[in-house]
């Protein structure tokens, strides 16, 4: 039922789960970020695309306050991130996580897969043994890896089956958000679809809401609802996404769209 007349609709809307207003990032005189703001409703994803050294990967960090903006603000289902304490950090961190570039890289090469997707468990604490047990094997099928890899170590598997293991230790918490920081760009192109579908699948079935850094368009159309574009540290162009893809305002855009083919997805 619509509300009265008159009355403001805006009261109506569902706040935004994540909310950054006029994030900048600086090292000595160089902005890496430049008043950049974003928002994502609960649900949806929202690409945020641009060159290598364009700052997106910058402004996720800043959102889960891995890395600490030189000024603007985060909030997260309301609360304010960067106002948090250490433990109200900690337990926002249940609630969103990060996926890395480099499948690799993010695992711990001394590790067994066992003990880095149950780590999550260990550093929040809390949790019964035989809960961390079940939950971990649960997870490893839920990306399309079966118990018996539990016992191996990051340097025995394929990069996309290395990029499943970390995309599983992200949801070991039931987050609600997840930054996904270019996760296919180091695969390559068949692997990197088996996992962008992997990741549509997984929003579907908890209700994700995901920021999706990448450096390409038609990657980015394929999976998101709305993109951000950004060229030197700046938001050049927003919108939904298949309007942006169709009908670019930007010559900047309109490039990154010539530069990348279509995935096979």
């Amino acid at each position: 039922m619509s509300g009265p007349i008159g009355a403001d609709q805006s009261q109506f809307r569902p706040a935004p789960l994540v909310e950054a207003l006029h994030l900048t990032k600086t090292y000595g005189n160089t902005a890496v970020v430049q008043d950049v703001s974003l928002s994502l409703k609960r649900g949806e994803t929202l690409g945020l695309v641009g060159e290598s050294g364009s700052g997106k990967s910058t402004v996720a960090r800043m959102i889960l306050r891995l890395v600490e903006p030189t000024s603007g603000s985060v909030r997260f289902d309301g609360i304010d991130v960067l106002a948090a304490g250490k433990q109200d950090l900690r337990r926002m961190r249940r609630r969103m996580q990060m996926v890395f570039q480099d499948p690799f890289a993010a695992l711990n090469p001394r590790m067994r897969i066992r003990d880095i997707v149950a780590e999550p468990f260990h550093i929040q604490g809390g949790f019964a043994k035989t809960h961390i047990t079940e939950r971990t094997s649960e997870l490893l099928h839920e990306v399309g890896l079966e118990a018996d890899v539990l016992g191996r170590y990051p340097h025995e598997f394929s990069g996309g089956q290395r990029q499943r293991i970390n995309i599983a230790r992200a949801l070991a918490l039931k987050p609600e958000f997840l930054a996904l920081d270019e996760p296919v760009s180091a695969l390559d192109v068949s692997v990197g679809a088996q996992v962008i579908n992997l990741l549509k699948d997984l929003q579907r079935k908890h209700g994700l809401t995901y920021l999706f850094i990448s450096h390409s368009m038609p990657l980015v159309r394929y999976l998101c609802d709305r993109v951000a574009v950004m060229e030197r540290g700046r938001l050049v162009e927003t919108g939904p996404v298949l309007e942006v893809c169709e009908d670019p305002r930007e010559a900047y855009t309109q490039r990154l769209i010539a530069a990348t083919p279509e995935m096979p997805v």
